[in-house]
């Protein structure tokens, strides 16, 4: 896995994952916290998830074949979107579930010690987690917010991890005020609450997520930032005059393919034209090295026909104008 795709945020969320849901088991078997039992099946979940993208990584770098011609990029999309549905089922329903029969049938904590204890050690450790989730995504991220990195970010790896690192934070605060009014009240029903709470919180994760993989999955273009960048390296003012209209669309997060009409002279020879379009192809690529599979078609430019919306690309029966990303 390149990495962009977060490598490292990965591996220390998995790490810190299995400790947790380890010492979350346990803390329910002494204590009987339907809390602890949801934290830790969401731990458990979230251990899964990390193993996901990690197997989506590694198949995504597969070679191209005859049957896919542009290689596996997006099977790490296809992976980022099994772990919303993990997310959402084995995490946020179950939660739900478990929360609500904890409210219907309470029962006074045993061995309080042992959930404090082991929410105070996730609290640290998932924060140690999502650190190194921020840490790596500020590397990428730029000048954007974080809302507009987990909606633009094309590699799904760290913001999936993010948004599980946070998520993980809020549910074990919610945990802890869960067991903390129980143990103050007397009152098991608290418990129950909070981990109706945690399950709605991963509900809400899992949707987020599932809706930015899913357009990931039908496929983006690149951000007006990268389809400027290669509209730039195409048009040389010389051979390659303008760009009449361009498509990209990502194979993968680090895979682009770009298919334009671009306008060339019209007493230039073939011979002309081909070196045209090799040498924009060159530009594209230096310019825009994840433009991998660029196609480019010459034509003549013609106000007259442009003004008629001749291109039948540009037709209102034509493809929508590029978005500029999701």
């Amino acid at each position: 896995m390149s990495a962009s795709g977060g490598t490292r945020a990965i591996v220390a969320a998995l790490g810190a994952n299995l400790a947790i849901a380890a010492s979350k088991f346990v803390a329910f078997a002494f204590s009987g916290s339907s809390s602890m039992l949801a934290e830790g099946v969401h731990s458990l979940a979230d251990s899964g998830n990390q193993f996901l993208l990690i197997v989506g990584g590694k198949r995504a770098q597969r070679e191209a074949t005859p049957q896919h011609p542009f290689g596996y990029g997006r099977e790490r999309y296809i992976y980022a979107f099994l772990v919303s549905i993990v997310l959402f089922t084995v995490g946020g329903m179950f939660a739900v579930y478990e929360g609500y029969e904890k409210i219907q049938h309470p029962h006074r904590l045993e061995h309080w010690y042992w959930p404090v204890g082991v929410l105070l050690f996730a609290i640290v450790a998932e924060g140690f987690s999502f650190r190194t989730a921020i840490k790596e995504s500020n590397e990428l991220r730029g000048t954007l917010s974080w809302t507009q990195f987990i909606r633009r970010a094309k590699a799904p790896e760290l913001p999936v991890v993010l948004l599980e690192d946070f998520g993980a934070l809020i549910g074990l605060v919610l945990a802890l005020g869960g067991v903390g009014l129980s143990l103050l009240t007397g009152d098991g029903v608290w418990d129950g609450v909070g981990t109706v709470c945690i399950g709605a919180l991963l509900v809400l994760i899992a949707l987020v997520l599932a809706a930015e993989t899913k357009s990931l999955l039908l496929g983006e273009a690149a951000s007006a930032d990268v389809v400027r960048q290669i509209e730039a390296a195409t048009v040389d003012g010389d051979r390659v005059t303008r760009v009449i209209h361009m498509r990209t669309l990502h194979l993968g997060p680090e895979e682009l393919l770009v298919a334009a009409k671009i306008a060339v002279r019209h007493d230039d020879t073939a011979a002309e034209v081909a070196t045209a379009i090799d040498a924009a192809e060159t530009r594209i690529r230096a310019a825009v090295p994840i433009a991998r599979v660029i196609y480019l078609e010459p034509d003549i430019y013609s106000d007259t026909e442009a003004a008629r919306g001749a291109d039948a690309e540009a037709t209102p029966g034509g493809p929508a104008p590029q978005p500029a990303g999701h």
